[in-house]
C-alpha cells in the first residue's frame, strides 16, 4: 500500500472529484483511477459507490479516509522532524496580500534567510479570498490575509498579526469638507469588492447609506491613495500609521462610525502539519 495512493484517496474525498484530485496532485486522471483501484484490490473493499454520478464514499471508504489522514499526518510529521535537526529545513509555500508583500514581507524573508538558511520560502500574491481557497486546496501551507469575512472555508484557522485602520483619502484642496459631502461630490475610487477589505468598505457604505459615484475599481492600496491625493476622486482604504506618513499631501478622514479596522492574520488549514514552519514566518513578521 503506497503513501501516494493514500494521498490520492484523501485528496478525492476533500475535493469531490477525481479530476480535481488529478490536477492538485499533478497526476493524470488514469493514474488517479489506478491508485484507487490498487487500494481497493489490496483492501478488498469498494471505496466509492459507483452507482452514482457524483463521487460518494462507501462506509468502508469513509473509514479508510479517516485512517489514511492519520497515516499521512504521522508520516509528514516524521519527515519534518528528521529534516529539522538544529535548524529548520524544507520548503514553506505561502501567499500574501499585496499590501503585506510590498511592505512587511521582504524584511521578514530576510530575517528567515538569516536565521534559517535551509528553510526555503516560496511566495505568491493574491486577494485574501483567493489565497484562502488555495490553502483549502492544499496549494499553499499558509497565507497572510485580512481577517476572513463570510463566506470562507470553515476548515481554515487564523492567528492575528497586526491591525490597520480605514481612511478616506482626497485632494488637499478639499480639506474641511465632511465625508458624506466628499463622497457625494467626488468620483469614488473603489477598493476591489472581491477583496475582504473591499467587502468591509461596501458593508459600511450601505450601513451609513452613503451614496457614491463609482469611477474605478482597483486592488492596489498605493495606487488608490496616490490617485485620490492627486485629485482624481475619493478613495477608502486600510492603512497603517507608516502608510499614512508616506502619503503625499492629502485630505485624510477616518472612515466608519466607529472607525473601521481590519486585522491582518496568518491563515492556515486546521489540519496543517507544517505549523512549526509557518510559526517561523509569524516570528519573522513580528521581528
Amino acid at each position: 500500500m503506497s503513501l501516494k495512493a493514500l494521498r490520492t484517496l484523501v485528496t478525492i474525498a476533500r475535493h469531490g472529484t477525481f479530476a480535481r484530485a488529478a490536477d492538485l496532485l499533478s497526476l493524470t486522471p488514469s493514474a488517479v483511477s489506478l491508485h484507487i483501484k490498487t487500494l481497493e484490490d489490496e483492501l478488498q473493499v469498494a471505496l466509492f459507490d459507483r452507482s452514482r454520478r457524483q463521487v460518494v464514499l462507501t462506509e468502508a471508504g469513509q473509514l479508510a479516509v479517516a485512517r489514511a489522514e492519520g497515516i499521512l499526518a504521522a508520516y509528514d510529521e516524521l519527515a519534518d522532524t528528521l529534516a529539522n535537526g538544529p535548524s529548520l529545513r524544507g520548503r514553506l509555500r505561502i501567499g500574501a496580500i499585496h499590501t503585506v508583500l510590498a511592505r512587511r514581507l521582504p524584511k521578514a524573508l530576510v530575517w528567515i534567510k538569516t536565521h534559517h538558511p535551509q528553510l526555503h520560502v516560496s511566495v505568491v500574491s493574491g486577494m485574501s479570498a483567493e489565497l484562502a481557497r488555495r490553502i483549502e486546496d492544499g496549494e499553499l501551507d499558509a497565507a497572510i490575509t485580512t481577517e476572513p469575512v463570510s463566506p470562507y472555508p470553515r476548515s481554515l484557522q487564523y492567528t492575528a498579526l497586526f491591525e490597520d485602520r480605514f481612511w478616506a483619502i482626497a485632494s488637499p484642496e478639499l480639506a474641511g469638507q465632511s465625508l458624506p459631502t466628499l463622497l457625494a461630490s467626488q468620483p469614488f475610487l473603489r477598493f476591489d469588492k472581491r477583496a475582504w477589505a473591499g467587502r468591509q468598505i461596501e458593508q459600511e457604505l450601505r450601513r451609513q447609506r452613503l451614496q457614491v459615484n463609482e469611477q474605478m475599481e482597483l486592488d492596489s492600496q498605493e495606487a488608490l491613495a496616490r490617485m485620490a491625493a492627486m485629485g482624481l476622486g475619493v478613495a477608502v482604504i486600510p492603512m497603517s500609521d507608516d502608510d499614512l506618513q508616506r502619503l503625499p499631501a492629502a485630505t485624510i478622514l477616518p472612515f466608519g462610525e466607529p472607525q473601521l479596522t481590519r486585522c491582518v492574520v496568518l491563515l492556515e488549514h486546521e489540519k496543517s502539519q507544517r505549523r512549526h514552519l509557518s510559526a517561523v514566518l509569524k516570528t519573522a513578521l513580528e521581528a
